[in-house]
């Protein structure tokens, strides 16, 4: 089983670096850690970079997560071949482009560019923000899924992801103590659903409901409460139409034998306690 530490960073490809800066900065709070003529890389918390824009197509999007060691990597990578997966082990220059040891590329069942890493670069220096927006790190990633059965089953066997809770044919899944480090949200197609970073309170969340609105940024959905993860959140549209997320209390799950997930209904009750309706890019329950 292919063991998944923690969520690493994530890598958009971006038509237009400029305005993806000035996003990150201006709107989400992120902190820009290098610049290059091809590449922005962004801090949200210790790490040396916890989402990178490539200059290129926006449809060009990866997730990476963290592994122990070169033997579990390696491993990995024979898992996955064995499966029919094929497995891309990144040469010096793009292990230097991710700021990691080394790593390996595949495509998960539904097509989603998928990279696992070894000993990412943590940074020296303090996270400090360009706003003051309350981030404390990045901490999970929605992902799309053609077939939620067969795509849980792969992070879930494969993988050693856990369910926490469903919502629908979404599962919410962990990898470490947090309630889920990703969720699996149907969709015709590969891509990353939604960007998430916590922040350190329930203010923080109303204050950038505000600040965004302010920056003409589209709010899709909050501010609300998850009834699944107990979080306090805030969805907004960024550059190429990706959605971020900021939330804050998100529970833990210490006692992994006593945990059931349990099932809650694709309906507006289900997804906020709090009374808010996703809408544009959040996909709406059925009517």
């Amino acid at each position: 089983m292919i063991e998944l530490k923690d969520v690493s960073y994530a890598r958009l490809g971006a038509p237009d670096l400029e305005q993806a800066e000035a996003f990150a900065t201006r709107c989400l709070g992120l902190q820009v850690a290098e610049r290059s003529a091809k590449a922005l890389y962004l801090r949200s918390d210790d790490r040396a970079h916890t989402l990178c824009y490539v200059e290129g197509d926006p449809q060009d999007q990866t997730v990476a997560f963290e592994i122990d060691d070169a033997g579990q990597l390696d491993a990995a990578a024979g898992t996955l071949e064995g499966l029919g997966h094929g497995v891309h082990a990144g040469t010096a220059g793009e292990c230097a482009a991710r700021k990691v040891k080394a790593f390996i590329a595949f495509k998960d069942p539904t097509g989603n560019q998928i990279e696992l890493v070894v000993r990412p670069d943590r940074s020296g220096r303090r996270y400090f923000p360009t706003r003051d927006a309350g981030i404390t790190g990045f901490s999970h990633i929605g992902l799309n899924t053609t077939d939620p059965r067969r795509d849980e089953r792969f992070w879930t066997q494969v993988c050693n992801a856990r369910v926490s809770d469903r919502i629908g044919d979404i599962a919410l899944m962990r990898v470490n103590a947090i309630h889920h480090t990703m969720a699996l949200a149907p969709a015709s197609g590969p891509g990353i659903q939604h960007i998430n970073h916590q922040v350190a309170s329930n203010d923080d969340v109303l204050r950038s409901f505000y600040h965004l609105a302010e920056q003409n940024v589209p709010i899709v959905f909050g501010p609300g409460r998850h009834p699944t993860s107990g979080a306090r959140f805030l969805y907004f549209l960024g550059p190429n139409n990706m959605v971020f997320e900021y939330s804050v209390g998100v529970d833990a799950i210490e006692d992994e034998a006593s945990h059931r997930p349990r099932q809650f209904g694709f309906e507006p009750s289900s997804l906020c306690m709090w009374g808010s309706k996703p809408g544009g890019a959040i996909p709406l329950p059925p009517s």
